[in-house]
């Protein structure tokens, strides 16, 4: 857009209504021209990200669902035991001069050694941290690997030791306290609900005094009844 060529055209006078709209037709075309050139920009510097995720999609849309669970569960693992190289890491990495690092989000390392992406970190959500104390503190990151662990050995041998079966009840449960809490609860219900015919069952004697079964048979033994 020639600057000198808008500059003189906004000089001059509106010779009526005409001539206005004239005016604000250009500046809706150089509105139009400016962004088509941010968009081009845009493409210039994410080019090669965009083509990259086109691909990725494309990838991902031939494969059925067992492969996209495979790979999850595989990029999971994979992510896992990086977390659990870097906390065994951390106490040796103080001791060592300090280094270049081209990994300032410290962000999982993948198969090949290098970090993971970034977009592949917030989807999974691997940066929520879930402790669980049934599991002894025992830390979990990511949505897939905390929903997961509950009918892991970790869990069930946690549940075992207070004597509480890992049922679905407990699912989302991590705190010993209401573990505990909601499994009295469970037996007080289970108890509530069997019949107890001794207790429950009731008699009627010849006066029309009603007694549960217990108290009808034990007066009629002793001649009261």
């Amino acid at each position: 857009i020639n600057a000198e060529y808008m500059g003189a055209d906004a000089a001059q006078p509106a010779a009526g209504g005409k001539l206005g709209k004239k005016q604000r037709r250009k500046q809706f075309y150089r509105k139009i021209a400016i962004l088509e050139m941010k968009i081009q920009r845009y493409l210039e510097q994410l080019g090669d990200i965009l083509l990259a995720t086109l691909n990725n999609i494309e990838k991902k849309q031939t494969r059925t669902r067992e492969e996209l669970n495979m790979e999850l569960e595989r990029e999971e693992e994979q992510t896992r035991r990086a977390l659990l190289k870097k906390t065994d890491d951390d106490s040796s990495d103080e001791e060592e001069a300090p280094t270049i690092r081209d990994n300032p989000l410290d962000l999982p390392l993948g198969w090949d050694g290098k970090p993971i992406p970034y977009w592949l970190y917030k989807l999974h959500g691997l940066g929520i941290e879930y402790k669980c104390e049934l599991c002894s503190n025992y830390s979990y990151y990511g949505p897939r690997a905390f929903e997961r662990h509950f009918q892991e050995w970790r869990h069930a041998h946690g549940m075992r030791c207070l004597g509480i079966p890992n049922t679905r009840h407990f699912h989302h449960v991590t705190k010993i306290h209401d573990a505990m809490a909601l499994w009295d609860k469970i037996r007080y219900e289970s108890n509530v609900k069997v019949w107890r015919p001794e207790t429950e069952q009731e008699y009627e004697d010849h006066e029309g005094h009603v007694f549960n079964k217990k108290t009808y048979e034990d007066m009629r033994r002793q001649g009261l009844i």
